[in-house]
Formats: structure tokens, sequence, C-alpha cells
């Protein structure tokens, strides 16, 4: 049924909002899934002033840092909520929320890969953190990536989760997917309802939206030559079917010294985990899947 509802619009002037819908429905399953799913409260939370802006915050757990970078229109709630209190119990975990995300204030500052990276350094350094490991999701995933290269002395060891540092890592139908996106989509959504219980005014929205769509439709690369230089380990996890391209997935692990034959030279220090049966939404919801990964990796 599914392979006959997609032929049935091939080709059809229709196709192009339906898959925007698709892409806005399965954002929503995974917020309502994950609204008021965070029980335990912050250690501490607030603004970090970073390049211009004022950054939001929360800190859990006592250990080693790992800072968490959600995806693209999320919050901390509704991207980490599952995650953050099983990895709060042996890790001090902070929880970014990127420009105009969730409580940090919308700002007319341009959006880019390589000012967001900035950022993380700089809450790091408002927070007297000299490293930390790193884990992204989505759009978090390629900041993540793009501070690796940036801030290495910074850095332990990273976790990209369903992510990319360059837009041809994606499949076509992703980078065309937010092709004439308008804000309206996301109305009477989750993502609107929890932009409007946290955001420090909520009538940036249109505007937040606005900035964030343009954003989205900007093609980036952090450079591959950058990314073979990442000394630091890193772990990347994704779904089978997750709209990352695998063939640029399999070069991207080759350029961190992975995809070799380890029976007859030595195992690589970076990780490529693919989870069967998931897509880009799906893949987040597994937060015992991601746990173990990331335990075993950041130990």
């Amino acid at each position: 049924m599914r392979q006959d509802f997609f032929q049935a619009f091939a080709g059809s002037p229709r196709r192009a909002e339906i898959k925007k819908w698709l892409i806005v429905a399965g954002m929503i399953l995974f917020c309502v899934l994950r609204v008021n799913a965070q029980t335990n409260k912050p250690n501490a939370s607030g603004y970090a002033p970073v390049n211009g802006i004022k950054v939001y915050y929360e800190v859990y757990g006592e250990g080693k840092p790992v800072i968490l970078l959600h995806g693209a229109f999320y919050t901390i709630n509704l991207n980490w909520s599952q995650l953050i209190p099983e990895l709060s119990k042996t890790r001090k975990v902070i929880a970014i929320e990127m420009q105009g995300h969730g409580h940090t204030p919308y700002s007319d500052r341009k959006l880019e890969i390589k000012t967001l990276a900035k950022d993380v350094e700089g809450v790091m350094d408002y927070l007297k953190i000299d490293s930390a490991d790193v884990t992204g999701y989505s759009m978090g995933g390629s900041v993540a990536y793009q501070f690796a290269v940036q801030s290495p002395k910074r850095l332990r060891k990273l976790v990209i989760i369903s992510s990319t540092y360059k837009s041809d890592g994606w499949l076509p139908i992703v980078t065309g997917a937010f092709d004439n996106f308008k804000p309206e989509l996301f109305e009477n959504t989750p993502i609107k309802t929890e932009y409007d219980a946290v955001a420090p005014d909520k009538n940036n929205w249109k505007k937040f939206m606005t900035q964030m769509i343009a954003f989205a439709g900007v093609k980036f690369n952090v450079g591959d030559s950058n990314i073979a230089k990442i000394s630091a380990p890193v772990l990347i996890i994704c779904g089978d079917n997750d709209g990352t391209n695998k063939i640029e997935l399999m070069k991207t692990y080759q350029l961190l010294g992975g995809g070799v034959a380890a029976d007859l030279q030595p195992m690589p220090k970076s990780q490529l985990a693919i989870v069967p049966s998931q897509s880009h939404v799906s893949l987040m919801m597994q937060t015992k899947v991601i746990l173990d990964y990331m335990n075993n990796f950041l130990k």
C-alpha cells in the first residue's frame, strides 16, 4: 500500500506538497512522543552571552561533560527528553538550544554552521569547560562536525546521529524537501506549542521559521580535507533509511579512518553503526539503542 501511495503521486503536481506534509508529520510524531517526557530537572540552567546573542543551556548530572546539540526546529525537551535522564546518571550533560530555538532568543544575526559552532565553544568558555564529548543530531550533527574542525583542542569524542557534514551527504529528496516551505505548515503542531511555551518572545515565531527555512535551503560543506583531519574518535549512528546518502556516508567513515579490513590491520578508533529499519525521525526514538552505543563509545 505504501508503494502504491508514492507511485500514485509520482509526477503529480501535488507530490512536492505531500512530501512536505510527510516531513512535518514525521516531526510531529516525534514531538508528540517527546513532549513532557523528561521528568528530571536540571542542576543548573541559564544564558551564556556569546557572539552577540544569549544561548540557553541546561546542565544535568555529574561526571565527564557531554554536550548535546539538537536538530532543526527542536528544543532540548523535544530532542533529548528520553536520553538525558539516562545519560546524566553517569555524565555531566550540557544541553544547548541554538540560535532562535526554544529559550534562546530570536536574532537577526546570520544563521551559519560556523557561527553556531563558535557559539558552542562560547558556552564552554562561559561554563569553564576545557574539553568535552559532543553529540549532535541532524542539524546539530552538522554543527558538531564544524565544531570538531574549528575547535579540535576542545573536543574529546564526537557522536553524530543521522547527520552529515555537507548538503550532498543527504539524498536529493531530502535536500529538496524544504523548497518553498512555508511557516504555516508548522501551525497547530507540537513544535509551535513548544515554541510558544518557552520562547522569550513568541511573536518572533514567523521570523524564526522564515530564517530556519532559508537556512535549510543553503548548501554547506565543512570539507572533505577538514573531516580527514579530525583526530578525535567519531561515532556515527545512522538509520538504514534515514535520508543520508549511504555512499557518501561510507566515504565519510573512510575519511575518519574506518572501512578497513580489521582482521588484517588495526581496528579504527572511529565507529559506524547503521540501525536497521529506521528513518531519520524514528532513529531518535530508539533511546536504548543510542544510549548503548554512546555509553560503549564514550567510556
